[in-house]
């Protein structure tokens, strides 16, 4: 379509930020506070040939604005900033370089690593800039009625996924839609979903991304998608089709059909703009200082609390507005279920730290429309005081990275102690309990995207990413981990046995334990990705999961274990205070195998890795539960306490044969656990 000429901008409206089409025309509003001048820059369908600037005629506080008769859905547009180049002072005002506008529904373009898109630089950048396509405010999508599913904690079992690599080498998911939003809706994908038992996908970033310049020199990408530059535009590589929006809606129409909730990935800490030496795309050039958090030392220099080279200052009332703008955008016109928080304690931090009160956390408290939406913190930043695990505002679920390094280091041989494990397996109290949280707003996880597979957790005890082209300097050096007696892939049958056993016990006791459990996609299938802990920029058959070689038996035991999660709930949604009911028993009791309490002596000690939970079901229609634990090597036999009627065998993570096991089978005192294994058992119901 020719942009529009009849005539100039009237003012219009300072709100809703961005573009909006409406009867007779279209209202742009963009906000800075510094800028003297703001233009309209309007480009042909392609967004190739610049037709029109036109002067934003309207100013209102720090929002420019301007109404274009005429002008409709489809329209390409960019701005153009007036003001000074002063980075000394904190503002890179360039008028030669074109700007995407921060609230973009949809990107047209690609981002391209020109000089000419670097701030400082004398030429006009519009040829190669990335533009903004105006959307209808209603493009009749038929949600057929879906809506948020709203899954109560108690049932969540989070499966963390890449949206390309999980489908990108599925043979049951038609060719033309592998490794697609598309993809991830197909029949196949949804089956193995449901197979598994899951309620929600816990999608890697799906906003617009460009990728770094310096992996792009490399012939890499940004896989993983952490550099966002569209935040209320999805990822379009990810589509099967041109319409990436209705697509991805499709995907969660058909998920939410299935019971499966939709939780995204966000990253709301920084910007793609990256350091003072990076490109001019949008922020920067918009308002520098209005965006980015700046040095007091130096206000040419961006502070850097993200390891990404700037951090966006959610102390600015723009910058918390996107945030919410977004969030809303996502769950009002996406249907998404949630989302979990990229270094999240950036979102808190106001002039003094973090803040669990902040603006932030109070804007969402209040939101109507985010209400019931599960919110999930990665509580750690790069950052002065930037570890802020369990100091997350009531509501808020946090990634449990001491759960993830206790079970490690407990089942595979490292410095542990048995209070270390009950601690963690029984919701994290001291994190979370003191704090007047709920048990659920731990997530438990041993493997996530970051760092080794399961598999390659037992499998190296080296990272090997050479391919990262970082001299293999890149990712973490200390994982925890062991290959088993033997580093690399084998033939030896003793370790790949061991291996096998222990990836069973590590599964069982993440999805077991009290708190919200996390798999990461490919690890019930035993996924490698060839000793690479940190493949964020490999796009390739390191991360796709092959299906090929999934194991079919451990998918079958993975599946096993979410049922009984489900089903039995060992380690409910309450504290456990440990005291006796009325009839002497007690909630949650931990004894040794010997079926004696454990001591205090006995608790800390680094050698022994053996011990029980008896948990009591009080105001539960459900017989008591034991759980018996041996982390040691060689088989131990547990002393089982008292039982009426006896006790009955519900799991075994030492058993092999196919791992979907038979129908609960009597259990004898002394019960012998092999192993490296966890048993569950239940008392017998009485005659």
């Amino acid at each position: 379509m020719a942009a529009p000429t009849e005539g100039r901008l009237q003012p219009g409206r300072p709100w809703p930020l961005g573009a909006t089409a409406e009867a007779g025309g279209v209202n742009f509003a963009v906000p800075s506070a510094h800028a003297e001048a703001m233009l309209l820059c309007l480009f042909d369908d392609a967004g190739q040939v610049e037709l029109q600037r036109l002067p934003l005629p309207a100013r209102t506080g720090d929002v420019w604005h301007g109404f274009l008769p005429g002008a409709a859905a489809g329209l390409v547009y960019g701005y153009r900033a007036h003001g000074p180049w002063q980075p000394a002072a904190g503002q890179r005002f360039n008028d030669l370089k074109l700007l995407l506008d921060p609230w973009a529904r949809e990107i047209v373009g690609r981002h391209q690593w020109r000089q000419e898109n670097v701030g400082a630089d004398p030429r006009d950048n519009a040829t190669f800039a990335l533009k903004a396509r105006v959307l209808p405010a209603d493009d009749g999508f038929d949600w057929q009625g879906d809506r948020r599913l709203l899954t109560p904690l108690a049932d969540t079992v989070l499966y963390e996924l890449h949206v390309k690599g999980f489908t990108r080498q599925h043979p049951g998911v038609p060719a033309e839609q592998r490794g697609t939003y598309a993809g991830l809706a197909s029949d196949a994908a949804v089956a193995h979903l449901k197979r598994l038992g899951v309620s929600a996908v816990s999608l890697l970033p799906v906003h617009q991304h460009i990728d770094e310049e310096r992996l792009v020199a490399m012939g890499l990408s940004n896989y993983w998608g952490y550099n966002t530059i569209g935040f209320f535009a999805p990822e379009p590589s990810y589509a099967a089709t041109p319409d990436a929006r209705t697509e991805f809606r499709q995907m969660v129409r058909r998920l939410h059909a299935e019971g499966i909730e939709v939780i995204l990935d966000v990253v709301f800490n920084h910007s793609a703009e990256t350091d003072e030496h990076g490109p001019t795309i949008s922020f920067r050039g918009l308002d520098n200082a209005g965006w980015y958090r700046l040095r007091h030392e130096s206000r040419a220099l961006y502070e850097n609390d993200t390891g990404c080279g700037n951090t966006l200052d959610i102390r600015q009332p723009r910058v918390l507005q996107l945030v919410m703008d977004s969030l809303r955008w996502w769950v009002g016109e996406m249907h998404v279920d949630g989302f979990r928080f990229d270094l999240a304690p950036v979102l808190g931090r106001g002039n003094h730290g973090f803040d669990r009160d902040g603006a932030f956390f109070m804007a969402l408290r209040q939101d109507p429309l985010l209400q019931g939406v599960k919110l999930i913190a990665e509580p750690w930043d790069i950052g002065l005081g930037g570890y802020q695990l369990g100091q997350f505002p009531a509501g808020w679920l946090e990634w449990n990275d001491k759960f993830r390094d206790t079970m490690r280091a407990f089942w595979l041989g490292h410095p542990a102690h048995r209070g270390d494990f009950a601690r963690r397996l029984a919701g994290s109290a001291d994190l979370f309990h003191q704090r007047g949280r709920a048990p659920g707003e731990g997530v438990n996880y041993v493997v996530s995207h970051d760092g080794f597979t399961l598999r390659d957790l037992l499998t190296y005890e080296q990272r090997r990413n050479q391919a990262n082209g970082e001299d293999n300097r890149d990712g973490h050096g200390h994982n925890l981990g062991w290959n088993c007696g033997q580093e690399g892939e084998t033939d030896d049958a003793a370790v790949q046995e061991r291996r096998a056993r222990l990836a069973r016990a590590l599964l069982a006791t993440v999805l077991l334990a009290q708190g919200t459990p996390m798999i990461a996609a490919g690890d019930e299938l035993g996924h490698t990705q060839d000793g690479n802990n940190n493949p964020y920029c490999q796009d390739n058959a390191i991360t796709w999961i092959d299906w090929a070689a999934a194991d079919e038996a451990l998918i079958d035991f993975t599946a096993r274990l979410i049922g009984l999660r489900r089903t039995l709930l060992p380690l409910g949604e309450r504290w456990y205070s440990g005291f006796p009911d009325a009839e002497g028993q007690p909630d949650l009791a931990w004894f040794g195998a010997d079926g004696r309490p454990l001591g205090a002596a006995q608790w800390h000690d680094g050698d022994a890795r053996a011990l029980g939970a008896w948990i009591g079901q009080p105001g539960r229609a459900q017989a008591p539960l034991l759980l018996l634990v041996n982390a040691d090597a060689d088989d131990t036999a547990f002393v089982l306490p008292e039982a009426p009627a006896g006790w009955q065998r519900l799991l075994d993570t030492a058993e092999t044969a196919t791992g979907t096991q038979p129908a609960p089978a009597p259990a004898a005192s002394p019960l012998r656990v092999r192993g490296r294994s966890l048993v569950l058992l239940a008392a017998t119901p009485a005659p």
